[in-house]
């Protein structure tokens, strides 16, 4: 009888053991506070509403806070492959926490998720895969833009970091190449509270429009700035400034702000004939019934949309190998690398082991700022 009981004891135990090693583990890195906050609340709570089970097995979400600081998000990501080993990280919020997540994620092979638009090395550019769109795709619809509305030099104030500086060097060869010529460069960090000494250097080369690149309310700042001062050029914003909070916080002075968005800030707004109207709407009924009429947030659009890959990825991985496995790490890789087609918030995503960026043109649209909301150009 004893040992009866023992043996179903022992058959308990390894049911129990087995069913826990086959949870899926997805460790996420966001910057809750901190100056990037506006950015990830949102995508904290878009994670809190993707699906606990996948291809039939149990999904659980571990989310930390690197508080906007890239050294805290190359922590968070170690704790989260060393202590709860897990499978996929989503993150980070910004773009130089990207980048530090994947020094580790590259290091430990573990894919990453990114939430922020960046340039990895090559070595390590294997291991990551990236939700928003690609510098280049945004920086093309800016600068066509310019050239259809006469734009001849243009004036460019960015983060000192490497989304400022990745902005500037696409947009250098952009707009060399369509003859709008830059005028002058000047630099700000997140957490300044002034850039009058910058605005007055622009002013002083009277360009015909000046290219504003932060992220969130920061970028605010530096078009309050150029409008107080005077300046009647045109003023361009990028997609980091996609959210309610940038309209709060920059109020009048950000009226008539032109930048390019994905497809969800204004999916109401676009055709029917458009391939992520319908994957958007769906979003943004999910989010709003658990946060709120008008809360939907672009950033937050790119962890749903991270949420969409892994539910197409993961039963391909799970064909191939158990979770909290080296296997199982490579073969949801590789599962990430075959999804094509997929209709998501900010566009439609191809990848291949040589493309994991994934989105094309169809990722874009043209807003303008119009009593405080944004407003789809025709």
């Amino acid at each position: 009888m004893i040992r009866s009981l023992r043996i179903l004891l022992a058959l308990s135990l390894a049911g129990a053991a087995a069913s826990a090693f086959a949870d899926i583990t997805v460790g996420v890195n966001l910057s809750t506070t901190g100056p990037a906050a506006s950015l990830g609340i949102p995508e904290k709570n878009t994670i809190a509403l993707l699906p606990t089970s996948i291809g039939g097995q149990k999904v659980n979400y571990i989310v930390l806070d690197d508080a906007t600081d890239p050294t805290a998000a190359s922590k968070n990501a170690r704790k989260l492959v060393s202590e709860d080993k897990v499978d996929v990280i989503i993150g980070g919020t910004i773009t130089p926490s990207s980048s530090a997540v994947l020094e580790v994620a590259a290091e430990t092979k573990t894919p990453q998720i990114a939430l922020a638009p960046f340039a990895p090395a090559a070595d390590k550019a294997a291991w990551v895969f990236q939700m928003p769109q690609d510098f280049g795709i945004m920086a093309n619809a800016i600068v066509d833009h310019m050239v259809a509305n006469g734009v001849k030099s243009v004036a460019f104030i960015g983060y000192t970091d490497g989304y400022g500086e990745l902005w500037l060097r696409v947009m250098n060869g952009i707009s060399a190449a369509k003859g709008i010529k830059m005028v002058a460069v000047e630099r700000f960090n997140r957490t300044d509270t002034s850039v009058a000494g910058q605005t007055l250097k622009m002013m002083s080369m009277n360009p015909d429009a000046v290219l504003v690149v932060g992220s969130g309310t920061p970028a605010a700042m530096p078009q309050a700035t150029l409008v107080e001062r005077g300046y009647k050029g045109r003023i361009y914003q990028t997609h980091g400034v996609a959210n309610k909070d940038f309209l709060r916080v920059g109020g009048k002075n950000v009226e008539g702000a032109v930048l390019p968005v994905g497809p969800i800030l204004v999916a109401e707004q676009l055709p029917d004939s458009n391939a992520s109207k319908k994957a958007a709407l769906n979003y943004i009924k999910v989010y709003e019934a658990a946060y709120g009429a008008d809360s939907r947030n672009s950033f937050g659009a790119h962890a749903w949309d991270a949420g969409l890959l892994l539910q197409q990825a993961i039963p391909a991985a799970l064909k191939k190998a158990k979770p909290g496995t080296p296997e199982f790490r490579a073969a949801l890789r590789e599962a990430m690398e075959n999804v094509k087609e997929l209709p998501a918030n900010h566009g439609v995503f191809s990848f291949s082991a040589s493309n994991h960026k994934g989105l094309d043109g169809r990722a874009v649209v043209m807003v303008r700022v119009e009593n405080g909301n944004w407003k789809l150009m025709r």
